[in-house]
């Protein structure tokens, strides 16, 4: 019986339709639809159109930033591309009205390196970089009456507004219990049900999963609750409880990822702990009383211990100093990021994608291809969300922005032709603002409702339609970064996806350093092991998305899959040693044995890890593991 043929659509074109899934985020809505069009409102009503216009950007772009979270968090997320973006308005404002065309130019390209760079640094960096070069682009190719200063202004204020709509609106997590606390709550308690969730899949083939969705659970809250704060501790009693409380579950979480180690299914009593823990903490109640796991064996042993000591917190009022356990990362690791392979590929495509970009617009511009229209940005604005590679694919991006921009372009050029101006326009300004939220979920989707943004506060500001323009400029940086991200680079090639696993390997390295050594500092351990799984879920997700590039990119890291798979079974192997040395003080012949082989195989893929030399030296100066004596191994 012949099973009829099923379409497959190659991995770039299938991420192009990919969309993420959840419910429809209401209180991003509100917050989108106070923004942008408000802000535009009042610059009309007051006078000051340019003004009103620079300030509604600033809070789109700010809205394409506002994912959930808590609000401590979206202050980092918000405020640092917010305050980039500034920069980047007054220096392109300046630049642009000083410079011609030629030093403007490379200026602009020297600055793609720099942003480009820095934006290998981490999420928050990588939309500062963005908002830094958009609007730079902006500043130099809208000109206006108003000084780069007051642009700025507009900018941070119009960013600020946003920012502050998101602190003091009411959400749905907040209006549960304490308004100062909005994601944080759900974000522990999401912990302890993910531990739940894991220990349900011992035994069972979802337990890989479950294990990532453990990581993920933990680093969402960790970073819900590692927010920038006026004092350096927590200062209610409430915020110190939920801190504790998240606390408790990293032995738990340390005991369900041994547990699955192991392999062998638990019952439905070793499961019921944690969800009583995560109703404890939506609720912000005590627990009552816990069914206590058997204790059969050192994990079990340790699930049982951690979770009495879950109850004992839960119970008890918090009192002391507590801050979650941050990422071990200050600026010296942050330059050495940006100056890493990854940090120079990303910025020389940056720089010569942008620097490109900006001298054909000119051209277009000084050659009157734009007819009566002044502004040139639109262009190499465009060409940094293409060369923007946590976006997607190069593929799927271009596919994507060229399909939004054709789709938006044409809406608004019929919009346009029907809706009184001004009024009619910012209404349509106000309403594409409350769907951004909801489009960030697929870039094409972002790409159409952006387009019909950026287009109706343009012409609010005084440019004629100019839809056609639009789109000849998007398919040019389509053209433009598709070449680019094809040409050969200096160095190796996968050099985001190289710095990702070197950084991976590094951590899993130092934590089972830590582990096989005589400390007794959990806390510490714990620290090294939340860093490890967090850098090993950055590697996994860098490789996705370059395993999706066309075949001649994807082929440049073929292979980095099998070794992220190695380097996360080392951590889980690491973690069940750390709980059976707790329990014993000794390593069985299975542990030092899966330990030896799991080194053995990164040998075979030193191409993409190399260990650093203080984990060499720890592991006996190559991949041979070298437990030190006072450890006592099992038979």
């Amino acid at each position: 019986m012949h099973r009829p043929a099923v379409l497959s659509l190659p991995p770039w074109l299938a991420h192009a339709f990919r969309t993420q899934r959840g419910p429809v985020p209401w209180s991003a809505v509100t917050r989108g639809a106070l923004a942008a069009g408000p802000l535009l409102l009042a610059g009309v009503v007051a006078g000051r159109v340019s003004d009103g216009v620079v300030a509604a950007i600033a809070a789109m772009l700010a809205g394409i930033n506002d994912r959930p979270g808590s609000r401590r968090a979206s202050v980092r997320r918000l405020g640092v591309p917010a305050l980039a973006g500034a920069l980047g308005l007054l220096v392109g404002t300046y630049t642009g009205q000083l410079l011609s065309a030629v030093p403007l130019t490379v200026f602009l390209t020297l600055l793609g390196l720099a942003a480009g760079g820095m934006s290998a640094v981490g999420p928050v960096a990588s939309a500062a970089g963005t908002q830094l070069l958009v609007a730079a682009a902006i500043g130099a190719g809208m000109p206006a009456a108003e000084s780069g200063w007051q642009r700025a202004l507009a900018f941070l204020a119009g960013a600020g507004w946003l920012l502050l709509l998101r602190l003091a609106l009411p959400t749905p997590g907040s209006l549960a219990g304490d308004f100062r606390f909005d994601g944080e709550r759900e974000a522990v308690a999401d912990v302890y049900d993910a531990v739940a969730a894991l220990l349900d899949a011992v035994g069972g083939d979802a337990a890989t999963a479950r294990r990532a969705a453990l990581t993920a659970a933990l680093d969402h809250a960790q970073d819900a609750l590692a927010g920038p704060r006026l004092r350096r501790y927590a200062g209610s009693a409430a915020e110190r409880r939920l801190h504790t409380q998240y606390a408790a579950a990293l032995p738990l979480a340390e005991a369900a990822t041994a547990l699955a180690w192991a392999g062998e299914s638990l019952s439905a009593r070793a499961v019921e702990g944690p969800r009583r823990l995560a109703a404890a903490v939506r609720g912000n109640t005590d627990t009552g009383p816990l069914p206590a796991p058997t204790r059969s064996a050192p994990a079990l042993r340790a699930l049982d211990d951690a979770l009495l000591r879950a109850a004992e917190t839960f119970d008890r009022t918090a009192d002391g100093a507590h801050r979650p356990l941050a990422r071990r990362r200050g600026a010296g690791a942050a330059v050495r990021a940006a100056l890493g392979t990854g940090g120079r590929e990303y910025g020389l495509r940056v720089a010569l994608c942008f620097g490109a970009s900006a001298a054909v617009a000119q051209a277009l511009h000084h050659t009157r291809w734009y007819g009566q229209h002044q502004h040139w940005y639109w262009l190499p604005a465009t060409a940094v969300f293409l060369v923007k590679p946590d976006l997607g694919p190069l593929a799927s991006r271009v596919l994507s922005r060229a399909a939004g921009t054709v789709l938006g372009a044409l809406v608004f050029a019929g919009l346009a032709a029907l809706l009184p101006r001004p009024e009619g326009l910012i209404v349509l300004v106000a309403l594409c603002g409350a769907l951004v939220p909801v489009a960030t979920r697929n870039f094409g989707a972002l790409t159409t409702v952006v387009t019909v943004l950026v287009l109706a506060l343009v012409m609010v500001g005084g440019e004629p339609q100019a839809s056609v323009s639009r789109i000849g400029e998007t398919l040019l940086a389509c053209v433009i970064v598709l070449i680019v991200g094809h040409l050969p680079m200096p160095g190796e090639r996968g050099g985001g996806v190289r710095a990702r696993l070197a950084a991976a390997a590094s951590a899993a390295h130092a934590y089972l350093v830590h582990v096989l050594s005589e400390s007794g500092d959990r806390t510490e351990r714990w620290a090294l092991r939340r860093e490890a799984y967090r850098a090993l879920a950055e590697a996994r997700t860098a490789i996705a998305l370059a395993a999706a590039e066309l075949p001649a990119l994807a082929r440049h890291t073929e292979g980095t899959d099998a070794v992220a798979a190695v380097l996360e079974r080392l951590v889980d192997t690491t973690t069940a040693c750390a709980v059976h040395l707790d329990d014993t003080g000794r390593l069985t012949s299975r542990h030092t044995r899966q330990l030896q082989e799991l080194l053995d195989e990164l040998e075979c893929g030193r191409e993409w890890v190399r260990p650093p030399a203080a984990a060499q030296r720890r592991m006996g100066g190559s991949a041979h593991l070298a437990v030190p004596e006072r450890r006592t191994l099992g038979p």
